[in-house]
């Protein structure tokens, strides 16, 4: 009779393995990557990765849900407490922890073009990524919402549609980040533009 496993203990080897799978797609790319790669970084055995994971899209979609989940909660519990500045939140859901432009892009971009991409044409990942865009919309849109109720934005422009815009240049600055040369991208420079847009769509000093 085989021992049994806490819960605990197979929720924290699923991190686990997202962790080690996190790390190879950033290494290879999605499309280079594969279940081998990510047992070998995981140091679990064939049967252990598919315990948790039946496939590669599998294993990648439950990578990118974490992720928006985890932002998603926590922009939800900010709105929820009193917020200081609403600006400094959309700062910190744009650009990170520093909450400015610099030329670090997320290491895992490349990866959600390929994924996104050249699935384009397969139902489930289509809908899939119809579905992550309006997620994300809801992110940035709520934010700004909830500064234009507050009085701490102009509500010149409507809260959907600027977060449309600042999703469609972080996608644009993403694919051009992928494929061209660093000094073409200026990544810092672009952002640092859309701050400044940004600043005039909402009237912030």
């Amino acid at each position: 009779m085989s021992p049994k496993v806490s819960k605990e203990h197979l929720k924290q080897r699923r991190a686990d393995i997202l962790a080690a799978a996190k790390t190879v797609f950033i290494k290879h790319g999605y499309e280079r990557t594969t279940m081998k790669h990510v047992m070998e970084e995981a140091k679990v055995s064939r049967g252990g990765l598919y315990q948790y994971f039946s496939n590669k899209e599998e294993l990648y979609e439950a990578i990118l849900k974490e992720n928006l989940l985890q932002v998603s909660e926590e922009t939800q519990e900010f709105l929820e407490n009193e917020v200081k500045s609403y600006w400094d939140l959309l700062l910190l859901r744009i650009f990170g922890e520093d909450r400015e432009p610099d030329d670090e892009m997320d290491p895992l971009a490349p990866s959600n073009l390929e994924f996104f991409i050249i699935g384009r044409n397969d139902e489930r990942r289509r809908k899939y990524g119809q579905e992550r865009y309006q997620n994300g919309l809801k992110i940035y849109a709520d934010v700004i919402k909830a500064g234009q109720e507050n009085g701490e934005f102009s509500d010149r422009y409507d809260s959907e549609m600027l977060a449309r815009a600042i999703i469609t240049y972080i996608d644009g600055l993403a694919l051009d980040h992928a494929i061209l040369p660093e000094q073409d991208v200026q990544l810092k420079e672009q952002s640092t533009i859309l701050l400044e847009f940004l600043k005039m769509a909402l009237e912030v000093e």
